[in-house]
């Protein structure tokens, strides 16, 4: 390859971008802003539940009860109901997500040595958010069973009883267990595929619209000349929007990576070179910029959000769509940055998802010089 022809081909994309902020605002504005919205708005933690009480007891019993279940932060007592009509009416309309009904006599049965039930109404519109909130209210009371039954045997002279077997839960890699963890690190998979691919699938498809591939064809350069000429610029941008987003994702949110900054920067710049080559294929093919963008969201975007096992768990998904997911380059990427955010994870455990990424990379470039060859490059 000839240098001076790739510099050549470089400064000519630098060049239009300069001219044209839309691309810039693409490329450096989106991504600040999805880091912002996802780390702030998306989470899939379950905190602060909507609960509505109705106390027919209306005791000092009950009143412990309710103090204690909004005492945490898993649910927030948002009213008092007098009656069971008016659960109703707050459930349909929304405003509540559980409700928490204790009936009359319930602190006499307790202190009578007797069962008695406390009703649980949950809506379950939602029901991974159902699950989880049913989940809480099932723990919550347990635990306070717990606390009934070892005052009745203190008042009855008996030792606390032991179960057989007492279970240790220990978290690994993600201790706080806070979703935001997983999701900053993700989202510059997403970030990198709409600077690599979106731009890049408009930049070969922008000269075959304004009649200037006619003129590159006569230029003595090669395709692969061209491709990397092309790509250097954009390879430029996403990564300073990786480092931006880490740096982000550091400052803002506290996510520091666990293991090496120079492995996170080589699986970077891989996963750079695949959506580059991606972008460039699909522009080539289409020759068309708004073909190519629409095509660059389904192909690109979309599979990298939806199938990469960043917000939908791929374990869930139709077996079909289970093995599209091994070729969404995401989903390999993301699974490097999980190993070096939460896991600590160094070279010999994430090589396979590295070879899998030069693999794609390799055969990407050589269909993109290809293609071109055919028309004549």
């Amino acid at each position: 390859m000839n240098p001076r022809n790739i510099q050549a081909i470089a400064r000519k994309e630098i060049y239009h971008l300069l001219r044209d902020f839309r691309s810039l605002y693409l490329a450096f504005a989106i991504p600040l802003l999805l880091i912002l919205l996802f780390g702030y708005a998306l989470s899939l933690d379950v905190e602060h539940i909507e609960t509505i009480v109705v106390d027919q007891d209306r005791t000092d019993l009950s009143r412990d009860f309710i103090r204690r279940l909004g005492a945490g932060s898993y649910f927030r007592i948002a009213a008092q109901l007098p009656d069971v009509s008016a659960v109703t009416e707050a459930l349909d309309h929304g405003r509540a997500t559980l409700a928490v009904i204790i009936p009359a006599g319930w602190t006499a049965d307790l202190r009578a040595d007797r069962e008695t039930a406390v009703q649980i109404l949950l809506d379950g519109s939602d029901p991974n958010f159902a699950g989880i909130s049913r989940a809480y209210i099932t723990g919550f009371i347990e635990n306070y069973n717990q606390k009934l039954l070892a005052d009745f045997l203190d008042r009855q002279g008996m030792e606390k009883i032991r179960p057989p077997v007492e279970g240790q839960i220990r978290v690994w890699f993600n201790e706080d267990l806070e979703s935001r963890n997983f999701i900053i690190p993700g989202i510059i998979a997403i970030i990198i595929m709409i600077v690599g691919a979106m731009l890049t699938s408009l930049v070969i498809a922008r000269e075959y619209e304004n009649g200037t591939m006619e003129t590159i064809r006569s230029l003595p350069i090669r395709a692969g000349e061209f491709l990397v000429g092309k790509a250097i610029p954009y390879f430029l941008i996403a990564l300073i929007d990786v480092l931006v987003a880490v740096l982000m994702g550091q400052v803002l949110f506290g996510i520091v990576m666990k293991a090496s900054f120079w492995l996170m920067l080589l699986a970077s710049s891989l996963y750079i070179l695949v959506a580059l080559t991606l972008g460039l294929l699909i522009s080539s093919v289409t020759k068309s910029q708004m073909i190519a963008n629409q095509a660059a969201v389904l192909i690109t975007y979309l599979p990298s959000l939806l199938l990469s096992n960043f917000v939908f768990p791929v374990i869930n998904m139709p077996k079909a769509l289970q093995l599209v997911t091994y070729i969404v380059p995401a989903t390999y990427y993301i699974d490097i940055l999980s190993g070096i955010y939460l896991r600590d994870l160094g070279l010999s455990h994430l090589w396979p998802d590295l070879l899998v990424l030069t693999g794609m990379f390799s055969i990407l470039a050589a269909l993109n010089v290809i293609v071109l060859k055919k028309e004549g490059l």
